[in-house]
């Protein structure tokens, strides 16, 4: 049974952080392509980062490049978000999200189509 359990959001003031984790029970995990989305009531998912391991490779939205950094840790089978200089416009549902395949990231990585597996969601108020 696979499992992706997010942990770490909350609030925060504008201008502060948060780190948000996804523990994955994916095996192997250090191949996949991983990704964190947002989504906020009556708007469609939409792509935050992405880390594509065996590439080294990290793709970021533009609203959040320079702010957020994704990561992760291998012998944890866990990946992080840390969300810095926090404005209200990243207040939204926050989702971890694998993929199946264990050939990287696809050539559209921040579409939510190409995932397979979701996390419940964690809230981030800003």
């Amino acid at each position: 049974h696979v499992q992706l359990v997010e942990s770490g959001g909350g609030s925060a003031l504008a201008g502060g952080s948060l780190r948000l984790s996804c523990t994955v029970s994916l095996y192997p995990f250090n191949t996949r392509c991983m990704g964190w989305f947002r989504q906020v009531l009556g708007n469609q998912r939409e792509g935050v980062a992405v880390i594509d391991p065996g590439a080294r490779r990290t793709t970021y939205a533009d609203s959040v490049k320079d702010r957020f950094t994704i990561s992760q840790d291998n012998a944890k089978n866990t990946v992080y978000l840390q969300m810095n200089s926090l404005k209200p416009e990243d207040t939204a549902m926050y989702y971890c999200a694998a993929r199946h395949s264990l050939i990287g990231c696809p050539s559209r990585p921040m579409n939510p189509s190409d995932y397979d597996f979701w996390g419940q969601g964690t809230q981030v108020t800003v």
